[in-house]
């Protein structure tokens, strides 16, 4: 199971003026257009400010609380037990990343490492989508997927998550298979995969 709510909406800047066209003058024999401010830009707000995610590894005593998540972004028979939560998390090679904002998290990815890597489930609340955490979730899960020696990810989505399948291929994943009746409530699965770029060593290329 691997579906995100995608929410790419970017930091919002302070509006900036907008200026229009309101005549010509003359100034030393040549003429000049005159623009004037139709809106004033508003001070920003030091205390309204977005709070940045940080990403760090999940806990141990946090399965209770990445459980919940889980049972609160997808439907019952998509959503795992908590048996099923903790072999994941727990299985060799896996990896848990937590998103957290202001003591909170937000959401979660657990992948697989190994030559090929797997993205098992993303996970982002409700309250926090529309602000690009499943990217930032997704992109730094390649990064240490690719620093661990995994050549490509693959993941898996339900046929009929439209705004899942546009976020993956926005991230450069492709389709390769499709899988019948691989979610428990009969819907079928597509099968996504992305190639991960080698590391660079910093050596120059003869």
């Amino acid at each position: 199971m691997a579906m995100v709510r995608p929410g790419l909406q970017r930091k919002q800047e302070a509006r900036r003026p907008h200026p229009a066209f309101f005549g010509v003058t003359k100034v030393g024999g040549v003429e000049k257009p005159v623009f004037m401010l139709l809106s004033v830009p508003r001070a920003p707000d030091r205390y309204n400010r977005p709070v940045p995610f940080t990403l760090r590894d999940a806990r141990p005593d946090e399965l209770e609380t990445l459980w919940r998540i889980d049972q609160e972004c997808f439907p019952p028979e998509i959503a795992y037990s908590r048996k099923e939560l903790k072999i994941y998390m727990q299985r060799a090679g896996a990896f848990t990343i937590v998103a957290e904002q202001a003591g909170a998290i937000g959401g979660f990815l657990i992948a697989h490492s190994g030559k090929a890597g797997h993205i098992i489930t993303i996970d982002v609340l409700a309250a926090y989508r529309r602000a690009g955490l499943g990217s930032l979730l997704l992109e730094e899960s390649e990064r240490r997927l690719q620093a661990s020696g995994s050549s490509a990810v693959g993941l898996e989505t339900a046929v009929d998550n439209r705004p899942a399948l546009s976020f993956y291929k926005r991230h450069g994943y492709n389709v390769i298979k499709t899988w019948p009746r691989y979610y428990a409530n009969g819907v079928d699965a597509l099968v996504l995969k992305k190639e991960l770029k080698p590391r660079s060593t910093g050596q120059p290329i003869p």
